[in-house]
């Protein structure tokens, strides 16, 4: 059996395809890079990283194949001996690419593409849902004899990996914030060549406690730049906390972690809209764009949105009900597509298929994000809603609001915050609240090191940066010390945030610049307080730190 890819995009489209012969020996799996696509750079990758076997082109082109599985018409697919099975190339047809085929109609649609002298290419071209069956009936009769709807297999694993949703926000350090997900097909009408400043325009707007942005870029966006590029084209982002999933599964698991998605006319959309996630449009129109498919419907059923300031009011409405009716014009055979695929693939193979049903493969747990920001521009409010206690004593109704901005944020800033060991010199040698937090001792570190206390951190932290008005050592989740500039040496408990069955935490480096600012305006400050932080309420506590506390190794 041979995989025919173009691209990187065609090739994950086949992988979800495996599952359907996993545990057969009869079959050989062999992969191919079928030649003339622009965005053929490391489309393979996957597949031998995986250690599967590929197949130069050239002897592709010689050898006989019982069945060849391919995600795209095009290409030279003829010069290939063997029964083709065509799959999408991605979900809903939604795009038409002009100066291609025939206007107006998506390729995987297309009789350009799909009959060679009049008679159909494919032996079985499977579709998603029976209105694709339709359109492609409307635009050739022909290859609509052809045709079989099984359902998407792509979706197959995004829904058998809902379960998993907890695990990936943990994995990618999300917690309760809201994951805002930015997908962009590739093109002049994508999202990245439109709007290629909005993921950093999100990252620097949106409070790093309350929001968290990722960007899914089309695998041929990633071909074209290169992932380093990229990278380097999304620094300020990434610095800010930028979320950049690899193109293969990562993305999927982002999918289904995001809280929300923001989309051009892309069709990745589509399956956020199948999860029940909130979709925003973000397309600023073009002739690509097929109207009336799914993806026009999902884009017309969309809030759209205008600037990056009005995206938390957008996420703060209900879901619009067109965008899963757009989904449901997608998708069909939910739960029975591998099923599906296994029969239809099975008979032109003309074997009995063997072993138990096919199961989707759930998603890998996404990898933890390249590294969190280290230092902050940090908006900070204080109040008091209730009585303050005496002796100094914060009051429980006292209330300190803080907001983190990457360092280049435009907005009115209280201070600066920086983590020494982790940002670079001129953000810790600028910041009012520098802090550290506790290592752990490496397994086989060297004998021969060198371990402060804390006291004595904090001693030369206050010392060595004058500009320095605050230190503190996080030294778990829910205990800080910290001592403002002649002051003393306090604890700051943090406790979780309660809510419907589920405790919330926090980063207690936004807890320590809450407390930062309590201490600026009332030295004496002790006792309960809270703090507002990703606009959830956290209680806190100061109190005098003990000897032992104060003796610990950080």
């Amino acid at each position: 059996m041979l995989f025919a890819a173009r691209s990187a995009t065609a090739l994950h489209r086949l992988l979800d395809v495996l599952p359907v012969f996993a545990g057969d020996d009869r079959i050989a799996r062999r992969f191919t890079l079928v030649p003339g696509s622009d965005f053929d750079a490391e489309a393979l990758t996957a597949v031998e990283r995986a250690g599967a076997r590929t197949v130069p082109w050239e002897r592709a082109g010689r050898d006989r194949f019982d069945l060849i599985v391919a995600a795209s018409p095009k290409g030279a697919l003829g010069a290939l001996d063997g029964t083709l099975a065509l799959l999408p190339h991605g979900a809903g047809f939604g795009k038409s690419l002009p100066g291609e085929g025939t206007p107006g109609v998506a390729s995987g649609l297309d009789p350009a593409f799909l009959l060679v002298d009049g008679a159909p290419r494919a032996d079985r071209q499977l579709l998603a849902h029976p209105d694709q069956l339709t359109r492609l009936a409307r635009a050739s009769a022909e290859a609509a004899t052809r045709a079989v709807v099984v359902g998407d297999p792509t979706l197959e694993r995004l829904l058998a990996s809902a379960a998993h949703r907890d695990r990936y926000r943990a994995a990618l350090g999300t917690g309760a914030r809201r994951l805002v997900a930015l997908v962009s097909t590739w093109g002049p009408e994508s999202l990245l060549a439109r709007r290629p400043t909005l993921a950093t325009e999100l990252s620097g707007l949106l409070p790093h406690d309350a929001y968290q942005v990722a960007l899914v870029p089309h695998p041929n966006e990633r071909s074209r730049l290169g992932s380093f590029d990229l990278a380097q084209a999304l620094a300020p982002a990434r610095e800010a906390g930028l979320l950049l999933p690899g193109p293969r599964d990562e993305w999927a698991s982002l999918l289904v972690a995001a809280d929300a998605v923001v989309t051009d006319h892309g069709a990745t959309a589509l399956y956020a809209a199948a999860l029940g996630r909130r979709v925003l449009a973000a397309y600023d129109g073009g002739h690509e764009l097929i109207p009336e498919s799914p993806t026009a419907r999902l884009l017309a059923a969309a809030p759209r949105l205008e600037t990056a300031e009005a995206l938390p009011a957008l996420l703060s409405g209900p879901v619009a009900p067109g965008v899963a009716a757009a989904a449901d014009a997608a998708f069909a055979r939910r739960g029975g597509v591998l099923a599906a695929l296994r029969r239809e693939l099975y008979a032109l193979l003309g074997l009995t298929p063997v072993g138990p049903p096919p199961e989707p493969e759930t998603l890998p747990v996404p990898t933890a994000p390249h590294r969190a920001p280290a230092a902050f521009a940090v908006r900070a409010v204080r109040g008091v809603t209730g009585r303050a206690g005496e002796a100094g004593e914060a009051g429980e109704g006292e209330r300190v609001a803080v907001e983190r901005h990457p360092t280049w944020w435009a907005g009115p800033v209280r201070l600066f915050a920086a983590e020494w060991g982790v940002a670079g010199q001129r953000h810790v040698q600028s910041a009012g609240l520098l802090y550290r937090r506790r290592a752990c001792a490496e397994r086989g570190a060297g004998a021969h090191r060198a371990t402060w206390t804390v006291d004595g951190w904090i001693d030369a932290a206050l010392r060595d940066h004058p500009g320095c008005a605050t230190a503190g050592v996080l030294l778990s989740g829910e205990l800080a010390l910290v001592r403002a500039r002649g002051g003393r040496t306090l604890a700051l408990e943090l406790s979780p945030h309660a809510a419907d069955g589920r405790l919330l935490h926090t980063d207690p480096a936004a807890a320590l610049a809450a407390a930062h600012v309590l201490l600026s305006e009332r030295p004496h400050a002790r006792g309960p307080f809270t703090a507002v932080i990703g606009d959830l309420p956290f209680p806190c506590v100061l109190r005098e730190a003990g000897a032992e506390e104060r003796s610990r190794t950080v």
